[in-house]
Order: C-alpha cells, then sequence, then structure tokens
C-alpha cells in the first residue's frame, strides 16, 4: 500500500526547474505589463498629428510591439512551467527558437548586404533627425543613442543640418543655429557648457552685427 502511494506521488518533473522556470517568466511577464503599459500611455499622450508623421519611428509603437511579443511568451512559460501543460511549453519553446533564428537570420542578412542595411538605417537617422523636435520621447531616444555610442548624427555632425533649428542658414532664426545638440559627441560637462555657451555667444554677436549693419544702411 506504502510503494504503491511512492508510485503515485513520484513525478520526472523538477520542482527546481520547474519553479524556477516559472520564476524568471513571470519577472519578463511582470516587464512586459510595464512596457505595454508605457506604451500605450506614451501613444494617448501623443498629438495624434505629431505622432502619424513618423510612425515606424515612434519610440511608444516599439514599446507596444515588444511588450505584447514579451507577453504572449511569458505567458505561456508562466502558465506551462506551473500548470505543467505540454502545449503551452512547447509553443513557449518553438517560439523562443523562431526569436532565436530570426535574430540569427537578421544578423546575416545585415552581414551580407551590409551597404543597403548601413544604408536603411541611415535614413532612418536622418529621418528622426529632421523630426528631433517635433516628439520628446523621439528626442530622448536620439540623445539616449548619441550618448550611448558617442556619436553625432548618422554619419558626422552635419546630418543636424537637415533640422530646422540647427539649420546653418543665416535666414534661420534660431539660437541653435549652426549647433548640434547637447548629446553629441560628450566629452565632459565642463567641455559640454563651454561648447554651448560660446555657440550660443558667436550667434548672438552675428545677429548684432548683422542688426547694426542694417541700421546703418538705413541711416
Amino acid at each position: 500500500m506504502g510503494r504503491r502511494q511512492d508510485d503515485e506521488n513520484f513525478s520526472f518533473v523538477s520542482p527546481c526547474i520547474k519553479y524556477l522556470l516559472f520564476f524568471f517568466n513571470f519577472i519578463f511577464w511582470v516587464i512586459s505589463m510595464v512596457l505595454m503599459s508605457v506604451g500605450v500611455y506614451a501613444r494617448i499622450e501623443k498629438h495624434a498629428e505629431a505622432a502619424l508623421a513618423y510612425l515606424s519611428l515612434d519610440p511608444a509603437i516599439l514599446l507596444l510591439v515588444v511588450g505584447v511579443l514579451m507577453f504572449f511568451l511569458t505567458f505561456c512559460g508562466c502558465v506551462g512551467s506551473l500548470r505543467e501543460n505540454i502545449c503551452l511549453l512547447q509553443t513557449f519553446c518553438i517560439s523562443l527558437i523562431v526569436v532565436f533564428l530570426l535574430q540569427l537570420a537578421t544578423g546575416v542578412l545585415g552581414f551580407i548586404f551590409s551597404n543597403k542595411a548601413r544604408a536603411k538605417v541611415t535614413g532612418m537617422v536622418n529621418d528622426a533627425i529632421v523630426h528631433y523636435r517635433d516628439d520628446l520621447d523621439l528626442q530622448n531616444l536620439i540623445d539616449f543613442g548619441q550618448k550611448e555610442f558617442s556619436c553625432c548624427g548618422a554619419i558626422s555632425h552635419k546630418d543636424w543640418t537637415q533640422n530646422i533649428y540647427f539649420n546653418c542658414s543665416t535666414l534661420n532664426p534660431s539660437q541653435e543655429r549652426c549647433s548640434v545638440p547637447y548629446s553629441c559627441c560628450l566629452v565632459s560637462k565642463n567641455e559640454l557648457v563651454g561648447m554651448l555657451l560660446s555657440q550660443t555667444l558667436i550667434n548672438q554677436i552675428k545677429d548684432q552685427i548683422e542688426l547694426q549693419e542694417n541700421h546703418s544702411r538705413h541711416q
């Protein structure tokens, strides 16, 4: 009788592996909920006409897509491990394999067609530069990327002339004319402040000279 009960309680499933898988999936499930919440909130708070102008570059859409995919995967992992559901665990495993293969294929194609991939990324960055001041989320994303990778623009700092605020045209009334965002190639805080102040002062001096010349002509 006792041996029969032991046979009934015996399981090949390791509780350690089962709850470890559940624990890690639960953490990422919570993260996916946060990502979706932030994405939905950001989309609601945006002005629709501004967001639609560059929908493919909208970080809120990116957060929503990543959040939904993570939610689906982690849900299968959580429930499948907790309930020992083979169907959900197989879905979880197959989904991870598909994601891995897609990442691998993207990396291989990016290496093979490196010139086209570089041109595509450059075009996306230049498009984002044009809309830099139009969307705070996009602005923060560009600033983060430039600070993280110590770069300025898609190829060089000259890319910022495409933006109406940083354009170096003499007709541009912006005080940021002929300059770049603060996140461009940061070296130190003191140098950053010095560059911003000096460029602002240069623009003000130029405006003052033009004003005096115009005043002299009218006299």
